[in-house]
């Protein structure tokens, strides 16, 4: 928590949560990621365990150049448009694009 993400309909499509690690994430399908991961090893990695499986996939922000990571960002965004669209769902938060970092509130 408390990391940029980046939202279509208040929905989460990529995060920067692990860039401490040199990762960015993206949600994709499990065929998606099985394509990016086979084209480009050294770029795409699944995440460890669960949410890997479900399609969860690092990409290595030093390794991909800026055309591969606005390709696999595109990609990221219109699944998260088309499985919002589907689920016909309304906005959660009323936010789109990026948010940033906020102030966690007291307790």
């Amino acid at each position: 928590m408390g990391k940029p993400d980046f939202r279509v309909g208040g929905r989460i499509f990529a995060t920067l949560a692990s860039a401490y690690e040199g990762y960015g994430n993206l949600s994709l399908t499990p065929e998606q990621q099985e394509i990016f991961v086979r084209e480009m090893p050294e770029v795409f990695v699944p995440i460890a365990g669960g949410w890997g499986r479900m399609g969860m996939t690092h990409i290595r922000l030093a390794a991909a150049s800026e055309d591969v990571l606005a390709g696999a960002l595109r990609t990221a965004w219109k699944l998260r448009l088309d499985n919002n669209a589907r689920s016909g769902k309304k906005n959660r938060t009323g936010a789109e694009g990026v948010r940033g970092t906020k102030p966690r509130r007291k307790r």
